[in-house]
C-alpha cells in the first residue's frame, strides 16, 4: 500500500472537524446532544474509512470490510451502549480496518492501536478543555494522521537468506495467503 502523506491526514482532520462542528451546531437544538453524537460518530468514522480506501492501492476486500463495519455500526446503534463504549467501538473498528490494510505484522498493528488510544484520549482532553466539537474531532483525526509514520512491517528479511531461496518463496507465499484470508 502506498502511504498517504501526513499533510493529507491534517487536511482530512480539519475537514472532518469542520463538518462535525457545523452538523453538531445545526442538529443539537433539534435532536439533542446524545442522539447527534450517536449519529455523527459513525458518520465521521465512515467518511474517514472512505478517505482511507481512496488513498489505498489495495482493492481486495473493501466491500466486505465496509459491509462488516456498517453491520457493526447498525448493531451499536441498536444496542446503544454508553457513549464512551460507543466511541471506543467505532475507533476500534477504524483501527481494525486500517490494520488489516496497512500493516504486515502484529507489532505495527499494536503500535497503531496505541495511537488510536492516544487519539481517543486526545479528543476527550480537547473536548474537556475547550468544549469545542471541532477541536475534539480535529485532535482525534490529527493524531490518527500519525499512522503514516508507523512502518508496515517491523521485521526485516534476514540477511543470510538468499532472496530466491525456497524458504523465502515459501514465506512470501504463506504471508500472501494469510493476508488474502484476512482481507476476504
Amino acid at each position: 500500500m502506498k502511504r498517504p502523506s501526513f499533510s493529507r491526514g491534517v487536511l482530512i482532520a480539519a475537514a472532518l472537524g469542520l463538518a462535525a462542528s457545523v452538523i453538531t451546531t445545526v442538529l443539537v437544538p433539534l435532536l439533542g446532544a446524545g442522539l447527534v453524537a450517536r449519529l455523527i460518530i459513525p458518520a465521521l468514522a465512515l467518511t474517514y474509512l472512505l478517505t482511507f480506501f481512496a488513498g489505498s492501492l489495495e482493492r481486495t476486500g473493501r466491500i466486505t470490510a465496509l459491509a462488516l463495519w456498517l453491520l457493526l455500526s447498525a448493531l451499536l446503534l441498536w444496542v446503544s451502549p454508553p457513549l464512551p463504549a460507543y466511541l471506543l467501538a467505532h475507533a476500534g473498528a477504524v483501527w481494525l480496518v486500517r490494520s488489516l490494510y496497512a500493516y504486515a505484522g502484529v507489532l505495527p498493528a499494536l503500535a497503531d492501536l496505541a495511537l488510536t488510544g492516544c487519539s481517543v484520549l486526545g479528543a476527550i482532553w480537547a473536548l474537556s478543555r475547550t468544549g469545542s466539537v471541532f477541536m475534539a474531532t480535529w485532535c482525534f483525526f490529527l493524531l490518527q494522521a500519525l499512522w503514516v509514520f508507523i512502518p508496515s512491517s517491523l521485521q526485516e528479511t534476514p540477511r543470510n537468506i538468499e532472496p530466491d531461496s525456497d524458504f523465502e518463496r515459501a514465506r512470501r507465499t504463506a504471508e500472501a495467503a494469510l493476508k488474502q484470508l484476512i482481507t476476504h
